[in-house]
């Protein structure tokens, strides 16, 4: 089907700001005339111009008189608000756009409906619902975000074939390289990343994004009686870190404490990251903390990666709940890696 043969150059083009637009929605978008692209962008940065916009400045000079006569695809509803940027709807409208096709309705109240109301009073032939489904899955985080009014929780761990995450007291290595490149990624793809106590005094880690390009992510360690040396890679000061515990122990420029109380509630921290513009979370562990998250039923995405060698005993990996869907399989090197979506 044409449109959504265009409809999927605009998701393409969208998953180019995966990592940059965060709270905002990802969005691409294309100009067609007579089955020729002659004009395509996407969100690229935030607080920057919008998809609609990149697409329009795109159209080179010859073909700014076919715009009028043009179909333009968007994989989200054209915002109809002023907020960093004018409303886009107002845009197509002052193009005499003739017809647009969206994938999904924009679910913020600051839309929701009023881009398509817009245009459509304007004369505008508007079609919906076109790769919905893709195009929800694509802006997960942002459905989540606005929807539940916390940040979209991804659980992260790599485990052993007989189900162990690691050696006792000890940092112990289980995904490969390119799995390590990958994870990374994720990361730059992510607004927080977070550890309990255990994993930042055995493992040490950075949780930054060294082997992969983008904006590194804030840093969540848990921490309520203090024992993070000062030696933490976690109190470099090199990135945004917040340390949730009990007392005012680290104020340096990038790294903030943040009073948890003696039981450090995760609805809380989620609201906490929820009203700092944090849209997701990626939890990298421990065993304890993913459980938590799990048993609490605060996560919506478990990324797996089984190694196939064996520990024999340490520390047991939590189980993926039953409930949980399998959306997508991939294999790195020696590495099994599993997909899970929450059921909503």
């Amino acid at each position: 089907m044409q449109a959504e043969h265009y409809m999927r150059r605009c998701l393409d083009l969208a998953k180019l700001g995966q990592g940059w637009v965060s709270p905002n929605p990802l969005v691409g978008a294309v100009l067609v005339y007579e089955n020729r692209i002659i004009g395509e962008g996407w969100h690229q940065r935030y607080g920057e111009a919008h998809a609609e916009v990149n697409c329009l400045q795109s159209v080179e000079s010859q073909d700014r008189n076919l715009i009028s006569a043009s179909t333009l695809y968007c994989n989200l509803e054209p915002c109809a608000h002023f907020g960093k940027t004018p409303p886009c709807a107002d845009l197509i409208i002052q193009h005499r756009i003739p017809r647009v096709v969206v994938a999904n309705t924009d679910p913020n109240p600051l839309v929701a409906g009023k881009g398509i109301s817009r245009m459509l009073a304007a004369g505008i032939e508007v079609q919906t619902g076109v790769l919905a489904k893709e195009g929800a899955r694509l802006n997960r985080v942002f459905f989540t975000w606005i929807g539940k009014k916390r940040p979209y929780v991804i659980l992260k761990w790599a485990q052993t074939s007989d189900g162990f995450m690691g050696k006792l007291g000890e940092r112990t290595a289980i995904s490969g390289p390119l799995t390590q490149r990958l994870v990374h990624r994720w990361r730059a793809e992510t607004d927080a990343i977070m550890v309990g106590t255990h994993t930042s005094l055995i493992d040490n880690p950075r949780l930054d994004n060294r082997l992969y390009p983008g904006k590194a992510p804030l840093r969540i360690a848990i921490d309520r009686f203090d024992r993070l040396p000062q030696s933490a890679h976690l109190l470099d000061g090199t990135q945004e870190t917040w340390i949730v515990g009990q007392k005012e122990a680290y104020t340096d420029r990038n790294t903030r404490w943040r009073d948890g109380g003696q039981y450090v509630s995760l609805s809380w921290l989620l609201n906490e990251l929820y009203q700092h513009q944090k849209a997701s979370l990626l939890v990298e562990g421990g065993a304890q903390l993913l459980q938590q998250f799990i048993d609490q039923g605060l996560w919506d995405e478990i990324r797996l990666i089984e190694h196939p060698g064996r520990l024999e005993s340490g520390v047991k990996a939590p189980l993926a709940p039953q409930t949980a869907i399998l959306q997508e399989t991939m294999a790195l090197g020696d590495d099994h890696i599993r997909i899970f979506a929450a059921q909503v």
